[in-house]
């Protein structure tokens, strides 16, 4: 974090005081002499006298002006100092706050006790041993008068900071035994205070005399406990506080002295020098009063094991749910979800064991009831893998990771599903317990981390509220998971969740919230509470002692062995969709009354907790609309396949115009069309083209079923797909796209894998199958034009290259230019005779036009698409034909326009 900055205010100069206006006062006087030689009047010397008054009356105003300014100046530069001052002290306040959390001395440690970790002291932790000045990181910049010196000064240094040492170089104190004794109970509760008894023994014979003896870090020797003597003593230490007379010398092998005249007047010294200090101290009675409340914090772990494993504990009876999960003070303590529940709660920070009490319960558990008497679905919203090792017991349905919104709402709605299964299969039977159905399972939902479900899908959270509010009857048992309970598990959840479980919490509200007491604050923080819970059932007043069971790999595997022959429960949490669904594995999955109908893919019905085949009727078109990438080809191409009469539209603008027109116009009839990029292949139109083609698809949508893929949903395009019954929509370029296509906002998703379409408002993930090697395109290069009369004219914007290619083709016909035919080449008509030219020189010739047009047959380049209907008279928009490819228009003695292709 960068140090904070202070502006110091600079001096400012005094206000430059104006010049009298001398020059202007002696005008009026020169002028008043002069008026007077000349008129003689005494008047005029009265004009004179008006110099010296105006001289007067700005010096006045000078300083009274000058007063004014310099009043201003010195507010704006108290104000400036003011502000730098105030800045000062609040970040020297905040600097010394940072400093009182990183390095607590015993004040702010009774102020607010600090969290015990896991790790024990060591030579370089550090102990406070008083407050003092140190230097300040507050960055100053300008100011360079006296003032800004002494300011910048007081800023560099930092009063009443936390003054640390390391334990390393041991510690003595040098003062009057009253005073010594004082300052050693501050040091020492201070220690006591940041560890637990498991991380820090105190011993020596300075216990007894100054009432430290209380403390329980010194009731006994914690095995790899850091040991801290004194006083004197022979025994092996980790480090040592001694005190002395004031005017004795520092035993050997102690580097820091900290001689005390009054706990005001300090001194420390250390091999880095010697520095006043303020020492705190404590007397006998404050220090017995801590010590009873660290006892009281630990009194809950009394009479508990060190450690337990699952295999020491006795499996119970087979009744309800009921499951060893660790050992109270004198026998193993037993949980039953169906009388103690339905429903838990259990609670713990980062590192108490939470994840490990979970799994104990769910092995617990299995290794006392069969596959067909309970299932679990394991959800862990942290992410991690805490609950793999139980992923081979047979019990277990589904293990549950992190959710995206798409997993969240399948979550919501397989869990509503699981719940109307259940009530339907009760009112079939006709009870209302799941007690009288022998042949419904109870489920047992268990969550790793509710908070984080909370806070990131708020309507999963709402359907387990559902869940605990009619679960008993149904079955349905929630073992909830969370760090803290206050703010995450609402009234109306917390009221159906009676079984209460609570390693240490950070915060008492939590502990009163699950298990009534402050007492879960209150456990000890260090490595070996790990496992330590309290519990607290319907029937108990107080909350239990609980050393939780340690579950190993091998009491999974005799669980798993016990029930290898069961079945797995199906899971009412249904698997995500596959990435990939070969299409022949489909087909075989396809029943006898389906025959008729192709495949899609496979749905996402969490509602009735089934992923059934999604089918395409014969009768039925779809459009599919996907952006690159999202499987738009791939799923055109199953359909196709299962189709083996169905028309291919082609990519080729010529060719498919051709195809489009012969259906739309009734000269062509298919069982089934498939056109991809649809859109693509309007845009490659021009706009007259691309109109009637659009009008073309909208008459065949009506006459046959079509499936068409497209990039994106614009324009006229739109009556098509409108028109067409069922429409898929892929991944989509962006969420205006998406909406575009008729998509809902709250199902867009930028990351959808290839292939997964919304189809009716259901997920389906759509059949893949190889691509197959693309076929040559027939008639991709059309017809080549072979003169079929006598008489043929040619209407080319390129005259001269066509006559010689022409000739050249057809040695057999006369080739002539229009500007070059006369009577004679008319007369040998009869002989074949092809006449070529340009827009101009037809109309120069237009009687030779006209009979062409008649008598035999006249073609017309692409490129002269306007001469079509001037010269050949052809009003309908002919076939398209591509420009620049060597295409012409055909009209035989005035019938349809056909393409053909003049030039090769």
């Amino acid at each position: 974090m960068e140090a904070p900055a202070i502006v110091v205010p600079s001096a400012s100069a005094a206000a430059r005081r104006p010049s009298l206006p001398v020059l202007a006062a002696a005008i009026p006087i020169v002028s008043g002499v002069v008026m007077w030689m000349v008129t003689q009047s005494l008047l005029a010397l009265c004009f004179a006298a008006l110099g010296p008054l105006m001289l007067a009356g700005s010096a006045i105003d000078r300083l009274r002006t000058g007063r004014r300014d310099e009043r201003h100046r010195v507010a704006e530069v108290e104000a400036a100092w003011n502000r730098a001052e105030e800045d000062l002290t609040s970040f020297h306040r905040a600097e010394r706050d940072e400093l009182l959390r990183r390095h607590p001395d015993t004040a702010a440690c009774l102020a607010e006790p600090p969290l015990c970790g896991t790790e024990s002291p060591s030579a370089e932790t550090s102990l406070v041993v008083g407050r003092g000045t140190v230097p300040s990181s507050v960055r100053l910049s300008g100011g360079d008068d006296e003032r800004a010196r002494e300011f910048r000064r007081r800023a560099s240094v930092l009063r009443e900071a936390p003054i640390a040492v390391s334990l390393s170089g041991g510690l003595c104190i040098r003062a009057a035994k009253p005073l010594a004794d004082a300052v050693t109970r501050a040091l020492v509760v201070q220690l006591a205070l940041r560890f637990t008894p498991g991380q820090l023994s105190l011993c020596g014979e300075g216990l007894t005399g100054t009432g430290l003896d209380r403390l329980p870090h010194a009731a006994r020797s914690a095995r790899g406990a850091f040991r801290l003597s004194l006083g004197g003593g022979s025994e092996a230490v980790d480090a040592r506080i001694v005190s002395c007379d004031v005017d004795a010398e520092a035993p050997d092998g102690v580097t820091t002295v900290l001689d005390v005249v009054d706990p005001q007047e300090a001194m420390l010294r250390t091999a880095r020098g010697s520095s006043a200090i303020a020492v705190e101290g404590l007397s006998a009675e404050q220090t017995r009063v801590i010590a009873e409340q660290l006892l009281e914090r630990r009194s809950a772990a009394g009479g508990l094991p060190e450690s337990v494993a699952l295999a020491e504990l006795p499996p119970p009876e087979q009744t309800g749910l009921l499951a060893a999960i660790g050992s109270g003070e004198h026998e193993s303590l037993c949980l039953d979800l169906v009388e103690d529940g339905p429903h838990a709660i259990v609670t713990g920070m980062t590192g108490m064991g939470k994840s490990e009490l979970l799994i104990t319960w769910v092995t617990s558990i299995a290794r006392s009831h069969s596959p067909e008497r309970v299932a679990f679905v394991l959800a862990d919203f942290k992410g991690g893998t805490a609950f793999d090792p139980l992923r081979e017991l047979p019990h277990v349905a589904a293990v549950v990771t992190d959710l995206d919104t798409d997993g969240a709402r399948r979550g919501v709605e397989s869990l509503s599903a699981e719940l109307r299964r259940r009530e339907e299969a009760l009112a079939a039977a006709g009870v209302r317990d799941i007690r009288d159905h022998p042949g419904l399972g109870r489920l047992v939902v268990v969550v790793d981390e509710f908070a984080a479900l909370v806070q990131e899908h708020a309507d999963l959270a709402m359907v387990f509220t559902d869940v605990a509010a009619r679960g008993r009857a149904l079955g349905m048992h929630l073992v909830l998971g969370t760090q803290r309970a206050t703010g995450v598990i609402r009234d109306a959840l917390a009221a159906n969740c009676p079984l209460r479980v609570s390693l240490r919490v950070a915060d008492a509200a939590d502990s009163r919230l699950v298990v009534g007491t402050d007492a879960a604050a209150g456990l000890p923080g260090d490595a070996g509470a790990r496992g330590l819970a309290l519990i607290r059932r319907p029937r108990d007043q107080d909350a239990l002692a609980v050393r939780v069971a340690r579950t190993s790999a091998a009491d999974v595997d005799d669980a798993a062995r016990r029930w290898h022959a069961a079945v797995r429960p199906v899971s009412p949490w249904l698997p995500a969709l596959p990435g990939m669904l070969p299409l022949d594995d489909l087909l075989r999955e396809r029943g006898a009354e389906d025959a008729d109908a192709r495949v899609i893919g496979r749905a996402d019905d969490p509602r009735r907790q089934r992923q059934p085949l999604e089918l395409l009727r014969p009768r039925d078109g779809i459009a599919v609309i996907g952006g690159p990438g999202a499987g738009k080809s791939t799923a055109l191409r199953g359909l196709e396949r299962q189709a083996a009469d169905a028309l291919v539209v082609s990519p080729d603008a010529e060719t498919a115009w051709d195809a489009v027109s012969a259906l739309a116009l009734g000269e062509r009839s298919a069982p089934f069309v498939v056109c991809d990029d649809l859109d693509l292949l309007v845009a490659a139109y021009p706009a007259e083209y691309a109109q009637a083609f659009v009008a073309m698809w909208e008459r065949i949508v009506r006459l046959a079923p079509v499936a068409v893929g497209l990039s994106r949903v614009s324009g006229p395009l739109a009556r098509v797909i409108d028109a067409i019954p069922r429409r898929a929509l892929l991944r989509m370029p962006g969420k205006a796209e998406h909406l575009a296509a008729g998509g809902e906002p709250e199902a867009f998703r930028r990351d959808r894998p290839a292939g997964r379409a919304a189809i009716d408002g259901r997920e389906v993930q759509w059949s893949w199958t190889e691509e197959r090697q693309a076929a040559a395109t027939a008639g991709r290069d059309g017809v080549m034009w072979v003169p079929g009369g006598p008489l043929s004219g040619v209407v080319t914007g390129r005259a001269g290259n066509v006559v010689e290619a022409l000739r050249r083709r057809h040695p057999d016909r006369r080739v002539v230019a229009v500007t070059e035919v006369d009577a004679a080449h008319t007369a040998l008509a009869a002989e074949g005779l092809i006449v070529v030219g340009d827009p101009e020189g037809w109309r120069a010739q237009w009687a030779l036009a006209q009979r062409i047009r008649s008598d035999g047959e006249l073609l017309v380049a692409a490129e002269c698409a306007a001469e079509l209907r001037q010269i050949a008279g052809v009003r309908d928009l002919p076939p398209f034909a591509e420009l620049h490819a060597g295409r012409a228009w055909a009209v035989d003695r005035g019938q349809r326009p056909e393409r053909v292709r003049l030039l090769p």
